[in-house]
């Protein structure tokens, strides 16, 4: 983590150097029955002491005995020899940073996104709203969002000895219907949801969140946790914030560096960690959210059941993992994609309080 932030005047993103009157600029419309977003000008001023930006991880990578061949990069340009032989650096991970003034988080809060997704994550909603990004800085808290390697600003390599396998690609309807949004199969087409879902799920603001996924593998890990552990180096003690495939890396991550990871929250976490090694993470106080339609849903009673089996495990070694069903707090309607429904703020209040709570906030 950069130690030495800014001197003198502090950086203000000013509410007044935004547009003034309608909708925030490039926010469309709220859909009817909707809660718009707030004007941009609405909006207090985020006041930071520092932002930027760096890549962690990666391991060299040699690839020999392929032929060369010349390639056009730009039109109207000439020929150039490319040698795919020699040394390449594959496995980096992005991380963008913002240090709020002042601070009232005792640690910053760094966001691990999940599968087929990137950091965008946590910086928006699909319908325009300011995402967990911004609930979290308005706090005080210094906020690290990443994308996860092989996604987003991380690089990209198509070597298939290198990622042990091809990348997945998801139709439309995939999240419709699995992130339980939707009401079963042909519910895109159909344009109906599950009742009361909290999703924005209007042609336009679903068409937004499609834009936002990303080819995934499911054969990187080993490189996505090594990077992940090389952001935890260098940013220090932290308190970790993932999203469903992001709970194996969090899981992970905290049993291989539990000095590093001083709170743990698990929003649907889609995976566990290595039960063998639950001990490690006595000292960690760990949260896990779940929202709602899981009980009717193919998939998520599995899920949660391997999550409460692991809970239990990290219980049993000593452990604090405080598990909250959303629906049994009266918070309903949440999709998988709770940071982006639409009562999202009160969701991120609950976890607010429960850090709070645990004392990582001042």
């Amino acid at each position: 983590m950069r130690r030495t932030f800014l001197q003198g005047a502090a950086m203000t993103v000013a509410a007044a150097a935004l547009p003034k009157a309608g909708v925030a600029q490039g926010t469309a419309p709220a859909p009817a029955g909707a809660a718009a977003p707030p004007p941009a000008a609405a909006r207090a001023p985020i006041t930071l002491a520092d932002f930027g930006s760096f890549h962690v991880g990666g391991r060299d990578f040699v690839i020999a005995g392929q032929p060369t061949r010349e390639v056009l990069f730009s039109p109207g340009g000439q020929l150039a020899r490319v040698d795919p032989n020699g040394t390449y650096l594959i496995g980096g991970m992005y991380a963008g940073y913002m240090i709020p003034s002042p601070q009232r988080g005792r640690f910053p809060l760094l966001m691990w996104h999940g599968g087929g997704l990137t950091g965008v994550t946590w910086e928006t909603t699909p319908d325009g709203r300011e995402g967990w990004q911004h609930f979290f800085l308005r706090r005080g808290w210094p906020v690290y969002v990443s994308d996860a390697t092989e996604r987003g600003r991380s690089g990209w390599t198509m070597i298939p000895e290198a990622t042990g396998g091809q990348p997945i690609f998801l139709t439309q309807d995939n999240p419709y219907e699995r992130f339980r949004i939707g009401d079963g199969p042909g519910s895109l087409a159909r344009g109906t949801t599950l009742p009361g879902n909290q999703f924005p799920a209007d042609k336009d603001s679903y068409r937004s969140f499609m834009r936002q996924n990303v080819p995934r593998f499911t054969t990187t890990d080993e490189l996505t946790l090594e990077a992940y552990g090389a952001l935890l180096d260098r940013v220090g003690p932290s308190v970790v914030m993932v999203h469903s495939q992001g709970g194996f890396f969090g899981w992970r991550a905290a049993q291989e560096r539990p000095d590093k990871v001083r709170a743990l929250v698990l929003v649907e976490p889609a995976a566990v960690g290595d039960i063998a090694k639950a001990a490690a993470l006595k000292d960690i106080p760990m949260l896990v959210l779940y929202g709602d339609y899981i009980d009717g849903d193919a998939r998520w009673p599995a899920i949660r059941a391997n999550g409460m089996r692991f809970a239990e495990a990290v219980r049993a070694a000593g452990g604090s993992v405080d598990v909250v069903n959303l629906p049994e707090r009266g918070i309903r309607g949440n999709s998988h994609m709770v940071m982006m429904d639409r009562n999202s703020d009160t969701v991120a209040g609950l976890i607010q309080e429960w850090l709070a709570g645990k004392g990582m906030w001042a």
